[in-house]
C-alpha cells in the first residue's frame, strides 16, 4: 500500500503498433513516419549493407527505401505487415542497384567499414585474445566477401533468412516467392557459402 502523499510512477505507455502509425501517416501525420523510420532504419541499413557490401551504397539504399515507403504508404492496404512491406522495398532497391553495377565491390580483410575500423559482423569479445579476434575478423570478412559473390537469387534469401533472422514464411512474403522456393534457394546458397568458406571452417 502506498504511503499518503507519495505519487506513484505513471505506467509506461505501450509502443504504438506499426499499423496504427501507418494509419496516422495516411492521415497526414509526419511524426508517425519519423517513428517508423526510427524503428526500422538500422534493420533496413543492415539488409542493404549485407546485400550491397559497402557503406556508401547501403546509405543510398536506406534513403531510397524510406523515400519510396513514404511515397507509397498512402496506398498501403495492410495485406502484409509494415515491416515485411518495407523489407521488400529495401531488398528490391538493393537488387536494382546491384543489377546496375558494372562490377560488384567486395570487402577485403584490410578494408574498414566504419570509423572504429570494425569489419562486417564484428562482435568484439574481451575474453578472446588478439589471435582469436584476428581469426574472427578474417572469417567475418570472408563471409561478407562470399555473400557478395553469391548469385542475386541466393544472396537475398541468405541475407534475409540467415543474417537478418527472418522466418522462411517472412522471406517468402518479402521476396514474393513460395516457401518451397525460399527453402530451395536457401539450401543452394548455403552450399555455395560452405564451399567458399571451407578453408575457414
Amino acid at each position: 500500500m502506498a504511503e499518503t502523499g507519495q505519487l506513484q510512477p505513471a505506467p509506461k505507455a505501450l509502443p504504438v503498433p506499426d499499423e496504427e502509425l501507418v494509419r496516422r501517416v495516411q492521415a497526414g501525420n509526419n511524426e508517425a513516419f519519423e517513428e517508423l523510420v526510427k524503428r526500422y532504419e538500422r534493420k533496413v541499413y543492415n539488409i542493404a549493407y549485407r546485400l550491397m557490401g559497402n557503406e556508401r551504397d547501403a546509405s543510398e539504399v536506406l534513403q531510397d527505401a524510406f523515400l519510396r515507403a513514404y511515397r507509397f504508404l498512402p496506398k498501403f492496404q495492410f495485406k502484409s505487415s509494415f515491416f515485411t512491406w518495407l523489407y521488400r522495398i529495401a531488398t528490391n532497391v538493393s537488387l536494382s542497384k546491384l543489377r546496375k553495377r558494372e562490377k560488384v565491390d567486395v570487402v577485403s580483410i584490410d578494408q574498414p567499414v566504419n570509423e572504429a575500423g570494425d569489419l562486417p559482423f564484428e562482435i568484439p569479445d574481451v575474453k578472446y585474445g588478439p589471435e582469436k579476434l584476428m581469426k574472427q575478423r578474417e572469417l567475418r570478412a570472408a563471409l561478407q566477401k562470399a555473400v557478395d559473390e553469391l548469385a542475386e537469387d541466393y544472396r537475398s534469401v541468405v541475407v534475409l533468412r540467415d543474417l537478418e533472422g527472418l522466418s522462411n514464411e517472412e522471406v517468402s512474403k518479402v521476396l514474393d516467392l513460395s516457401v518451397a522456393a525460399v527453402k530451395s534457394r536457401l539450401h543452394r546458397g548455403r552450399l555455395v557459402l560452405r564451399e567458399k568458406l571451407a578453408s575457414y571452417l
